[in-house]
């Protein structure tokens, strides 16, 4: 049986170290290493050792029993949490690490609230009770209270499949047919330890246990528990399906492609399809490899459940569904910075650019921007801690020196009313026209794309070219130049010319006719919040509450349990991105401060940013209003507004 488990937590909660037991007393290393003798089995990057941080999620691979365990290590910093969240998404099984002394931290929170919505059962492992001040009565408690009511402690309840009195009437409270059965008859072993398992592979409960990893102490016994409560169920004899979870370049350059398999095998030299239902791509596997840290083994074929890693795809991105798998995955951990990388003048930009696209594609959440007008370079992060990162691994993998600028707030812009926005293209031998119906999307929409264009008017190739001119690249906003988002467009009509239309027409009519009717539409500035979730002591609430207000935050009513306070809101980032600090001083420590990506909304203070930024919409070269026409062997320029009049197709149709 394959299972895929992964660790995760708040940064400094022990995952390294835990792994590191897990992998020894399974065999599968000969000593433990660790985090702070920078010798950890999984955190072999020379960044990692330095920091003391896991960067990379990292695997190891371990038999047990009668199962094969892929075992993922993941960052707990939130800087790495796209990282971090590209594994979850295929992990069969998840192990959150709490400490005993901290306790529920605010990344935990954002772990566990990622852990929901990919539907990934969990166990928990309370850590640390070696130290002064663990209390893992008071962190159940938190759990309960901050996370899951339905957690229960395999302690000192569970052993060997036999359950102690108290577990037994736990989970008879939780399951109908499990409680008419202990009224009737009694405690059946098997039945329980049955729906047992399946409670926990439903998400309906979740097993804790406690203590130290640095001390070897309860690791072996939490593992053998969550041996005989897991089980998945994939099968060899259906088509090959999988996903893609992560891409890096090994030593000799070759593309690396990490995949999940989902059902079905796959060997190589099989033609193998990736992608989603709008763009897929077929190639063949040339080689197959399954890791165990930094080492491989290549095989000939990969089963149902296994991790593995595939050479030869060299288009395939994370998130790429895989065979007979062909959904793109969306993810919720994206950055609401960016940066301009700054680097030295005699290097040729070009020569930049190419070895940030490599990281780009290890780390897609970077988006990677190319601004042609300034010949400048931007990234997209979650912080100071990833660039400081970043600025390591660009000199130990491409012998440079980077650095960057302050990171600023990424703003992005939409649209309040619905426009029709046209745009022609005809220079000299030279033909396109395509006319756009732009209407506001929901939030966190992006952008989407229908044609009701028939087909005699516009072949159904050009349509799509325009629906690939529109998702090639971020489109300019008006008011800024900010990224263009939640924005519905259909394509209305178009024409093209059986001699004259050509490679890139309609790429310029389709840019034209977006900025056209971006021109005349109500145009919004948007900007990131956070959702954030505080506890503090009910003596703090009133400073937390003051502070909300000042930031340009909401709350909704808070909550008091004890003496403790709970609120919850929104906030802009630019106003809340330092608040921790802050924060830390006056709770001393105390408070519970948890910050979640929010999604965009309106920008609290538009004009003040829009000054700020000083955007000239008429100097943007890439963009331009304006369509250009024909006449007498001769191309002239008609600027947006007066544009309309003269196309070639009737507007109203």
């Amino acid at each position: 049986m394959n299972k895929t488990i992964g660790i995760v937590a708040h940064v400094d909660a022990g995952k390294t170290t835990f792994s590191e037991q897990l992998l020894y007393h399974t065999k599968s290393i000969k000593q433990r290493g660790r985090v702070d003798n920078k010798d950890a089995f999984l955190d072999s990057h020379d960044i990692e050792k330095k920091r003391g941080i896991t960067v990379f999620a990292d695997q190891g691979k371990f038999s047990y029993n009668d199962s094969t365990y892929y075992l993922i290590d993941t960052p707990g910093h939130v800087d790495f949490s796209p990282e971090m969240e590209r594994a979850i998404q295929v992990m069969d099984y998840a192990i959150v690490i709490i400490s005993a002394v901290e306790g529920v931290e605010g990344h935990t929170e954002t772990v566990w609230q990622l852990l929901q919505k990919h539907e990934v059962p969990t166990f928990f492992f309370i850590n640390k009770t070696d130290r002064e001040g663990a209390n893992v009565e008071e962190v159940l408690d938190e759990i309960r209270s901050n996370v899951t009511e339905n957690i229960c402690d395999l302690t000192q309840s569970f052993s060997e499949g036999e359950m102690k009195e108290e577990l037994v009437e736990f989970l008879a409270e939780r399951d109908e047919t499990l409680f008419d059965t202990y009224m009737e008859s009694g405690y059946d072993k098997d039945l329980w330890l049955h729906t047992l398992k399946r409670l926990i592979a439903e998400n309906k409960l979740y097993a804790a246990s406690s203590g130290s990893a640095l001390k070897d102490t309860g690791v072996k016994s939490f593992f053998e528990k969550l041996d005989q409560l897991t089980e998945t169920s994939y099968n060899d004899d259906e088509d090959f399906a999988g996903q893609v979870y992560k891409i890096r370049y090994d030593n000799s350059g070759n593309r690396i492609t990490f995949v999940k398999s989902f059902s079905g095998t796959i060997a190589v030299r099989n033609m193998l399809s990736y992608g989603n239902e709008k763009n897929r791509n077929s190639e063949k596997v040339t080689q197959l490899r399954v890791y165990h840290g930094e080492d491989y083994t290549q095989v000939d074929q990969v089963s149902a459940g296994e991790l593995f890693a595939i050479v030869g795809l060299s288009k395939a991105s994370v998130g790429d569904g895989v065979g007979e798998y062909a959904e793109k995955v969306q993810y919720e951990m994206m950055p609401m910075l960016k940066s301009k990388i700054v680097f030295d003048s005699s290097m040729h930009v070009k020569d930049v650019l190419r070895c940030f696209n490599i990281l780009d594609a290890e780390d897609p959440s970077l988006r990677v921007l190319w601004d042609e007008h300034f010949q400048q370079i931007y990234i997209h992060v979650m912080g100071v801690v990833q660039l400081e990162v970043l600025e390591q691994l660009v000199k130990e993998r491409f012998q440079f020196d980077v650095s960057f600028d302050e990171p600023e707030i990424l703003y992005m812009e939409t649209i309040e009313t619905v426009v029709n926005g046209y745009g022609h293209f005809e220079p000299l031998k030279h033909y396109a026209e395509v006319h756009l119906k732009l209407e506001p999307g929901h939030r966190e929409s992006g952008i989407s794309f229908e044609t009701i264009c028939h087909p005699n008017d516009l072949s159904i190739g050009n349509q799509n070219l325009i629906r690939h001119h529109l998702f090639e690249r971020d489109h300019h906003g008006i008011l800024t130049g900010s990224p263009v988002t939640d924005l519905k467009v259909t394509l209305l009509t178009g024409r093209s010319h059986h001699k004259h239309t050509s490679g890139g027409d309609f790429r310029e009519a389709t840019y034209r006719a977006l900025r056209q009717g971006l021109e005349k539409a109500n145009n919004v500035l948007l900007e990131p919040y956070y959702q954030f979730k505080i506890k503090v002591d009910i003596d703090d609430m009133g400073r937390v509450l003051s502070d909300i207000e000042k930031a340009h935050g909401t709350f909704d009513p808070p909550e008091t349990i004890a003496d403790k306070a709970i609120v919850t809101g929104i906030a802009p980032v630019s106003t809340f991105k330092n608040y921790s600090t802050m924060f830390v001083s006056f709770t001393h420590g105390k408070g519970v401060l948890s910050l979640r990506y929010g999604g965009y909304d309106r920008c609290h203070n538009e004009e003040e940013i829009i000054e700020q930024l000083a955007y000239d919409k008429n100097a943007d070269s890439q963009y331009t209003s304006s369509s250009i026409f024909c006449a007498k062997g001769k191309g002239y320029k008609v600027p947006w507004d007066k544009a309309e009049n003269e196309m070639h197709v009737d507007g109203n149709r």
